[in-house]
């Protein structure tokens, strides 16, 4: 017990060092991606250390679901990559201890962790992202910061465009402006030039206070012109002229109440309350679309009106024959019939798309709300997830340090993201349940995660090139050539009477089989539901391979020489792909794959056909040697 005890501690002081690095690493590199995607509206509009130290820290709170997952699988993979890589995983397996047993402490590490996750998604991430999205939202809003460049126009104040050829930073003094005044419209623009000027700030920084020196001004009057082809303007001419032009340069915080009744900034009991209200809500208004469409066109109670005469139509508990009355309708109450049907039909087609479009935006924001309810509990179960990739992953490819694990953890997590992004957007939009697209990633990932803990507790070779070698040479087969060396010194030399009795026999076999098989192909149905029987071509390979072992015992050179034509037969998966009829059934109708593998396969049924002719010859070339060695030692 004390060992285990041990061994515990080790395991936890060697897996939360690295959680701890890697973790404050990814949190580090997905807050850079959020600063990249945010870099346009964060930078030139002096925006103090502090709020963005404060926008960046609640960034970093919201990143932290996305962070924990990936931090879990790279820490992990790299604990378990280091104790294999130094065969301390291997000491721990001939202690007689396990590594279901090895991975028990960060287990109960990992369960914990979920559980501060869940706590995490449900109590301070909605009050971070409000926070977040409060200061992002006040940051677009301020006015960019005042730095006019020399020789372009400078179009960040609202209303004005500005162009200035020269300044001095010393002084703060502007040369050669030109300022357009648009702020009351294209229409009654104004352009002021000047000499020089100087720019400076109102003490509640909500203006620019401009004073130009020895210029002139141009102002259009078109709202003064007394008619369309005379606008009167006017031109002044000044020595020193200020001007005052609004500019808030202030940091206004916008007001968190609005955010924090939306999805983002609620926890599990708002989400499902505000869920239950919406689906009420919603409920009432598709009910209410019924009712009048129930209302206006199933109605048994009918009325009509004719054309431009004032005489009316009028049955009452009677469907209205439409027909005949516009059969006995002039041309003039036709078209007048025909154009109030068309712009009837018009207004019916737009108040529908309207309560349509209200109707989807309503059921879009209801999946938004089950969007961020699942949320709350599949970070949680990421976790667990990416640890029984991670741990089981790294004892099996015993690789530490930050090269194979980073690489191994970056592709896992982006193969995670893309199933889950993909799973989120048709859960959106409606095309899956809400709860399928969003457990999907989990779900796929759990496949995983069960198979590698299972081939890592029974120490299977998950990553043995020979073993997928074997496997898809089972499969599809290479040819090989039998190579047979003839012996100097033979101890039990083959008589050629028992050779020709032996390769009698095997041609026996032989055409036995070719008879069974046949010469033509199979049909598609023969080749799944039967195929070929892979146990007689097993027997007859294990047959030649004993007759060739018998016979290159003999003194005779020319027959040894001829055992190497015979072929080695292979076992392929597929001369009969399914082990049973019904298993051969369901693949058939596997559609369109089930078709090339069909063409496939009975052409490595005709390449073995092939081999069974060439052994028959060769058994006759065989029986002739032996025949002429059998006389030549009775003479």
């Amino acid at each position: 017990m004390a060992v285990i005890k041990k061994l515990y501690l080790f395991i936890l002081k060697t897996f939360l060092p690295l959680f701890l690095m890697t973790f404050f690493i990814s949190l580090f590199v997905l807050l850079m991606q959020f600063l990249w995607r945010y870099v346009d509206e964060l930078v030139g509009k002096g925006i103090e250390i502090g709020i963005l130290a404060e926008l960046f820290f609640y960034a970093a709170l919201s990143i932290v679901p996305m962070a924990l997952p990936l931090s879990i699988l790279l820490a992990s993979l790299m604990t378990f990559g280091n104790l294999g890589e130094r065969f301390e995983l291997l000491a721990i397996k001939a202690a007689g201890i396990s590594l279901r047993k090895t991975m028990q402490p960060l287990i109960v590490t990992m369960i914990l962790i979920a559980i501060g996750a869940f706590f995490f998604q449900n109590n301070i991430l909605p009050k971070a992202q409000v926070k977040m999205y409060s200061l992002l939202f006040s940051v677009r809003q301020k006015s960019p910061e005042l730095d006019i460049p020399e020789g372009v126009f400078y179009d960040q104040i609202s209303g004005y465009n500005l162009l200035v050829e020269k300044k001095n930073r010393e002084t703060g003094m502007l040369y050669d402006l030109m300022i357009y005044d648009f702020s009351d419209g294209f229409d009654n623009a104004k352009v002021m030039l000047a000499d020089s000027g100087k720019l400076s700030f109102t003490d509640d920084k909500q203006y620019l206070f401009f004073t130009l020196y020895s210029g002139e001004s141009f102002e259009n009057l078109r709202n003064q012109r007394a008619n369309a082809s005379n606008i009167p303007y006017r031109r002044e001419s000044f020595s020193t002229k200020e001007i005052l032009i609004p500019f808030d340069a202030n940091f206004n915080r916008m007001d968190e109440g609005a955010m924090q009744s939306q999805y983002i900034g609620q926890n599990i009991a708002q989400l499902t309350h505000s869920i239950d209200s919406m689906t009420h809500r919603s409920d009432s208004i598709t009910a209410g679309i019924a009712t009048s469409l129930k209302r206006i066109y199933f109605t048994e109670k009918t009325s009509a009106v004719r054309g431009n005469s004032n005489e009316e139509i009028i049955e009452q508990n009677a469907y209205i024959d439409i027909d005949s009355i516009y059969a006995t309708a002039s041309l003039q109450e036709r078209e007048n019939m025909l154009a109030r049907a068309l712009a009837h039909a018009e207004d019916i087609k737009q108040d529908y798309e309207y309560k349509s479009v209200t109707s989807d935006q309503q059921q879009t924001l209801i999946r938004r709300h089950l969007i961020e309810r699942h949320k709350k509990f599949t970070i949680s179960f990421a976790c667990l997830i990416f640890f029984f990739i991670g741990a089981p992953l790294g004892a099996i490819i015993r690789k530490g340090g930050l090269g194979t694990p980073v690489v191994v953890s970056v592709l896992l997590f982006i193969f995670y993201y893309i199933i889950d992004n993909s799973g989120y957007k048709a859960a959106l939009h409606g095309r899956w349940e809400v709860w399928e697209g969003m457990w999907l990633s989990s779900g796929v990932l759990s496949v995983l995660g069960i198979f590698l803990t299972y081939k890592a507790v029974n120490d299977s070779a998950v990553f043995n090139k020979d073993a997928y070698v074997n496997f898809f040479r089972k499969i599809v087969g290479k040819s090989e050539t039998r190579k047979i060396v003839h012996k100097e010194v033979i101890i039990d030399e083959a008589a050629p009477q028992e050779i020709l009795n032996r390769v009698e026999q095997l041609d026996t076999s032989v055409v036995a089989l070719i008879e069974r098989f046949g010469n033509k192909r199979q049909t598609f149905f023969a080749y799944w539901t039967h195929g070929y029987d892979r146990q007689a071509i097993r027997n007859l390979h294990n047959e030649v391979k004993d007759f060739v072992e018998t016979a290159q015992n003999c003194r005779s050179a020319l027959l040894v020489t001829k055992l190497m034509d015979y072929p080695i037969l292979r076992n392929l998966l597929l001369y009969r792909p399914c082990p049973s009829v019904w298993t051969g059934s369901v693949a058939m109708c596997l559609l369109p794959l089930s078709l090339p593998l069909y063409f496939i396969g009975i052409w490595e049924q005709k390449q073995l056909r092939q081999e069974l002719q060439i052994i028959r010859r060769t058994d006759k070339e065989i029986a002739d040697i032996a025949r002429k060695l059998h006389n030549e030692q009775n003479q």
